[in-house]
């Protein structure tokens, strides 16, 4: 599995950007410069990933830093797979 592509087509599905987010990079920016990415799109986005990844993500596993660029939220993911 492709964890980056991953991530972007979850990214693009869940804030319906209509694939413009499959045009990100590692160093995208995401909290605060993405209009789509509020408080409520984080929770889906936990959700989805979650239910499409496989994976469990507890209320303290994630801060700030987690969704600051695309790389940021990729190196999460890839360390929580890796659990």
């Amino acid at each position: 599995m492709n964890i980056t592509q991953e991530v972007l087509r979850i990214l693009d599905e869940v804030l319906s950007l209509g694939g413009r987010g499959m045009a990100f990079t590692r160093e995208t920016p995401l909290l605060g410069a993405i209009p789509e990415l509020d408080s409520m799109a984080v929770v889906t986005l936990i959700t989805t990933m979650e239910e499409q990844l496989g994976l469990v993500v507890d209320d303290d596993d994630i801060d700030g830093a987690t969704f600051e660029t695309v790389g940021s939220l990729v190196d999460f993911i890839g360390r929580k797979l890796a659990d």
